[in-house]
C-alpha cells in the first residue's frame, strides 16, 4: 500500500512543481515539461515492479509512436486561443484533434505492419 502511495505521491510532485516553475518562467516551465518526466516514471515504477527489460523495451517503442500523435494538441492548442476562442473551447478542440491523429497513427501503423 505505501509502494502505491509512494508512485502517487511522487508523481504528484512532479506535476505540481512544473505548473509552479512555469508560472515564473514558461521557457523552464516548458523544458521541464517537454522532458518525458511522466513516461520515465512509468519505465521506472514498471521496472521496479517487474524487472522486465523487455516490457520496458516495448514500453520505450510504444510511447515513441504515440508521442508524434500527442503533438498535434501543442499545435493546435496555441492557434485556437491566438484566434481568440476560449480556453475550455480551445483545449476541448485541440485534445479532439489529438485523439483523431491517434486514431490516424494507430491505423497507419497497423497499415505499415507495426504492432503496437
Amino acid at each position: 500500500m505505501w509502494y502505491y502511495f509512494t508512485k502517487v505521491l511522487v508523481s504528484a510532485f512532479m506535476i505540481v512543481a512544473i505548473s509552479e516553475v512555469a508560472k515564473r518562467s514558461s521557457l523552464i516551465g516548458a523544458i521541464l515539461a517537454s522532458v518525458p518526466m511522466i513516461s520515465l516514471i512509468a519505465i521506472i515504477w514498471l521496472y521496479h515492479e517487474t524487472g522486465d527489460t523487455a516490457k520496458i523495451s516495448v514500453l520505450a517503442s510504444n510511447i515513441f509512436w504515440l508521442v508524434i500523435p500527442s503533438l498535434a494538441l501543442f499545435l493546435t492548442l496555441p492557434v485556437l486561443l491566438k484566434s481568440g476562442l476560449g480556453f475550455y473551447w480551445s483545449l476541448s478542440i485541440s485534445i479532439c484533434v489529438t485523439i483523431i491523429c491517434y486514431f490516424a497513427m494507430l491505423a497507419s501503423l497497423r497499415f505499415m505492419g507495426i504492432n503496437i
